[in-house]
């Protein structure tokens, strides 16, 4: 594609699949190789990540389904950790785990590194964040709020990376239709100042919008929260489903005082069925300090569509059946075996047996399952919301020292 007919400086899925989104060295690499005649040399590379970004324990791994279509077609096969896989960096005696291994003649996939890191390192630390997210506010409603912090040609992944590790809802009409679900919003400030009027606005937007769309005013845009609150929730009585505060940490005292004060108020006026929707600026800390404090639900934005990615790195460590590979990485193909009742993982060389769980002597289960055969997918690859689930009945498995840390 010609750059006078990009619109979007977005790679296409051709571009992608083609290699076009490699680093250039990777196709000298593929020249020097097919130069000497050593194209087709047979490899098993695996990929790691040495540490998780901020000390995280864990991970939650994406993008997979991203990879499989990348490698569809590619003459090589491929073992990984299934989609929405809790996992992490080291087992129990401190060796690197492999989320995946490909095998296959290294000329023909080499220039598909680049891409495939970039497929699961994003995903996987947006996904993750939003577990944290999760864990933090237990039960209660988080939406993610965070696709207009990053470039519009990752709303789809940025949604549903976010879906994924356990949210409830997105905000964009493309990750929505990506995930399968309806869209979650509620209204800008934007529409309260061109209606001149709080009221006018929230009584339009009751009167306008659709009535399975629940009815959140914004009720900070002109007054104290406590008084928009009121006022929203007297204009439109039962119809109020929660007031919106978007309150930014910096403009008016602690955060948490005002989402009481707000409840106290609504509270003692008889709408204890109104909820408390915050956003502006959370993390995983003031989430759970505020949903502490009273508040229902969350619209969380940057610190999900902003999180760190997780530094995935593809190593060689076996050339034509010979073991091999670079100082800091242990060669030979390998297996994560896993303990589902203790989380305890062990890695041992693939060819040996299915070991006993370390800890309670129980059976594991291999964790690195085939995806592509040959550069056929064989693998399923489940919806959004499929792999959601599974995602957060893993949270509530993990080790209690270990969820927010």
């Amino acid at each position: 594609m010609a750059d006078a007919m990009r619109l979007f400086q977005v790679a296409t899925d051709e571009e992608i699949k083609q290699g076009k989104t490699t680093d250039v060295y990777f196709v000298r690499t593929a020249q020097v190789l097919k130069a000497k005649n050593v194209d087709k040399v047979h490899v098993v590379a695996e990929v790691t990540a040495g540490s998780l970004p901020n000390e995280w324990r864990w991970g939650v791994l994406c993008g997979i389904e991203e990879v499989a279509r990348l490698f569809q077609g590619c003459p090589v096969d491929v073992y990984a950790m299934p989609e929405g896989t809790v996992f992490f960096s080291h087992d129990h005696k401190g060796f690197k785990e492999p989320i995946m291994f490909i095998e296959g003649p290294y000329g023909e996939f080499c220039f598909l590194e680049t891409p495939m890191l970039g497929l699961v390192c994003q995903s996987t630390g947006v996904a993750t964040k939003s577990a944290r997210i999760r864990i933090a506010a237990g039960d209660k409603t988080v939406i993610a709020f965070g696709i207009r912090r990053m470039h519009p040609g990752l709303a789809p992944m940025l949604d549903r990376a976010s879906y994924i590790g356990g949210l409830d809802g997105v905000s964009s009409l493309i990750g929505a239709e990506v995930i399968g679900i309806k869209p979650s919003g509620t209204m800008p400030h934007a529409l309260v100042i061109a209606m001149g009027s709080q009221v006018e606005a929230w009584k339009a937007f009751d009167e306008v919008i659709e009535p399975d769309v629940p009815r959140v005013c914004l009720v900070d845009t002109y007054l104290d929260e406590k008084a928009e609150a009121i006022m929203a929730a007297e204009a439109l009585t039962d119809h109020l489903s929660a007031v919106r505060l978007d309150t930014p940490r910096s403009r008016k005292g602690d955060f948490g005082e005002i989402v009481r004060e707000v409840r106290w108020e609504l509270d003692v006026r008889g709408y204890k069925n109104v909820e408390i929707f915050v956003s502006g600026g959370l993390e995983e800390e003031t989430v759970k300090a505020l949903g502490e404090a009273g508040a229902g639900a969350f619209g969380v934005g940057t610190s999900i569509s902003n999180a760190p990615t997780v530094d995935f790195a593809l190593d060689i460590v076996e050339v034509e059946g010979k073991l091999a590979a670079k100082r800091g990485k242990l060669s030979g193909k390998k297996q994560v075996w896993r303990c589902l009742s203790c989380f305890v993982d062990t890695v041992l060389p693939f060819s040996e047996p299915e070991p006993k769980c370390p800890k309670c002597q129980g059976e594991t289960m291999s964790m690195l399952k085939p995806l592509i055969e040959h550069g056929e997918v064989v693998s399923d690859l489940p919806k959004a919301p499929e792999i959601r689930s599974r995602v957060i009945e893993q949270l509530r498995n993990l080790p209690s020292d270990a969820k927010l840390t």
